[in-house]
């Protein structure tokens, strides 16, 4: 097996995360390939982001015919010698699932820093779930190259989640709260 096989192989596993394919099988005149992803489908790979990684010794053993065994990779990936390879089966559609944000106004963070929900250690947070917010009470205080941020609703409502952990980055756009509009 050599290198660009490798590359190929890599891409394919990408592939197949990106589109949440849960199984799928190669076949070619020297060797088949089973890929079966392993509970719940795997989610899918940011663009630019590095291959998984991959035994190359244990992966071309296996891709040999000479080994059959689970390759170290994220999701189970597992090569069968052609012999010991069934039929495909069918990938079931896929059920779209219900948007958890959906009815929610996000309050997103305006910049990058470190989110806190209060402002002090140990004090109260501006706001908990449950809490009936304004266009401009002070949620939370998200703190860049030292000066401290205070965010303010944008929204008019209930605090029904808190999206960001205290003491934790930030990045610009990332959802810190979401509000249920009255």
């Amino acid at each position: 097996m050599d290198g660009n096989d490798l590359k190929e192989l890599r891409e394919l596993v990408e592939f197949l995360k990106a589109n949440e394919i849960a199984e799928f099988d190669l076949e070619r005149s020297d060797m088949k390939v089973r890929i079966k992803f392993t509970g719940d489908a795997p989610a899918p790979v940011p663009a630019g982001a590095p291959a998984p990684a991959l035994d190359m010794a244990q992966l071309s053993k296996l891709l040999a015919g000479t080994q059959a065994a689970a390759v170290a990779a994220p999701a189970a990936m597992v090569a069968l010698p052609t012999a010991a390879v069934s039929a495909p089966a069918p990938v079931a559609a896929a059920v779209p699932t219900a948007d958890p944000n959906a009815g929610l106004s996000l309050q997103n963070s305006p910049i990058v820093g470190t989110f806190y929900d209060a402002p002090a250690p140990g004090a109260e947070p501006f706001v908990k779930i449950g809490d009936q917010v304004q266009v401009g009470t002070v949620l939370c205080i998200v703190e860049a190259m030292k000066l401290m941020n205070e965010i303010e609703s944008e929204f008019a409502g209930e605090v029904v989640r808190v999206a960001a952990i205290p003491g934790q980055p930030v990045e610009y756009g990332q959802p810190l709260f979401a509000i249920k509009p009255r």
